[in-house]
């Protein structure tokens, strides 16, 4: 049986190769879309194992900003269920993970600010 595919939109550090090929041990596939209603804000990442993976201390985090005119570039990429696991692990306490609808009319997981109402 084939394993279901889940589609993950990323609009910061999981779009980098290097980061890809060290959370799952691949490069990921995916096309360019776009997110409205937010805006991106940075944090800081306190968590030694993401840093290490970035290697950058600030990720941008997806924000509601309940304005059309708002809009997050990014990628929506094909990922397993043991791939999303992964993610889950990789985003901080800040992100929750939610479903969202993109500019192409896809639908898929996003990280977003933890007090980000959809």
């Amino acid at each position: 049986m084939k394993e279901p595919i889940h589609l993950l939109f990323s609009y910061g550090t999981l779009q980098l190769e290097k980061v890809q090929l060290k959370n799952y041990g691949r490069t990921l596939k995916g096309k360019r879309d776009s997110l409205r209603g937010y805006k991106i804000e940075k944090i800081k990442i306190t968590d030694a194992t993401v840093v290490a993976k970035s290697q950058l201390e600030h990720h941008p985090i997806a924000v509601k900003s309940n304005s059309e005119t708002d809009c997050i570039e990014g990628t929506l990429f094909e990922i397993t269920t043991a791939e999303l696991v992964e993610t889950d692990a990789y985003e901080v306490g800040d992100y929750r993970r939610i479903y969202e609808t993109f500019e192409s009319g896809q639908e898929a997981w996003v990280y977003v600010a933890k007090n980000t109402t959809p």
